[in-house]
């Protein structure tokens, strides 16, 4: 739960920093330009923020792994919310009105992270989790996006080394498996979540682990 503002911070950040003509660039979510996923993550900041206003009393269903959904397939591109979403991205005629709209709904997000109670239970997608479990489920959501953002832009800033670091071991709990030591925490993030092919040697040295890379999440 620590890294989830240092997370999200950075990754607003990035955002912050794009030239508008980075907007246009192909993002490392199949499919989408670097605007699509900056409209994605302002759908996520308002999910946060629905999220830790809907309380429950029930027994907590998932914890920061169990919350994500894993697919053997990558997204096809015709669920209606990621085609909706492209085209709430094509809206934004000025590329910083996106921008704002992110730091605009981000910060309220990201401030009622910080005033939420850890040990609440809150309820969202018909499961519920604590607080502390779901904005730690998060950490991994901000630091694959992160990744995502910048994959066409070379001269942005990357995730922070403690978010990289946790999210692979979120990844490789997900999986129940490890990474291969040689991998740097990027490298497994990237391979592991089917975002970049891995080379000959990096599959060598995956073809021993069950279950099987990559892993798609949802």
């Amino acid at each position: 739960m620590d890294l989830f503002s240092p997370s999200w911070t950075a990754l607003r950040g990035a955002v912050a920093a794009l030239d508008d003509v980075d907007f246009g660039r192909p993002s490392g979510c199949t499919g989408w330009l670097v605007r699509d996923l900056v409209c994605h993550l302002v759908i996520d900041a308002q999910d946060v923020l629905i999220t830790l206003a809907t309380p429950s009393d029930r027994e907590p269903t998932r914890d920061a792994l169990t919350y994500w959904e894993v697919s053997a397939a990558p997204p096809t591109g015709d669920d209606p919310l990621d085609a909706l979403t492209v085209r709430l991205a094509s809206a934004y005629e000025d590329p910083r009105l996106l921008a704002f709209h992110l730091d605009d709904v981000g910060s309220a997000a990201g401030r009622a992270a910080l005033l939420a109670d850890p040990a609440r239970r809150v309820g969202t997608r018909g499961e519920v989790l604590t607080v502390a479990d779901y904005l730690s489920a998060y950490v991994l959501e901000w630091t694959l996006h992160h990744l995502d953002l910048i994959a066409h832009v070379p001269r942005a800033p990357q995730p922070p080394a403690a978010a990289l670091r946790r999210s692979r071991e979120m990844l490789e709990g997900i999986a129940g498996s490890p990474f291969p030591a040689s991998f740097s925490d990027a490298d497994a993030l990237l391979i592991g979540t089917g975002r970049r092919a891995p080379t000959g040697a990096e599959q060598a040295a995956l073809a021993e682990r069950t279950p099987r890379f990559p892993l798609h999440l949802g």
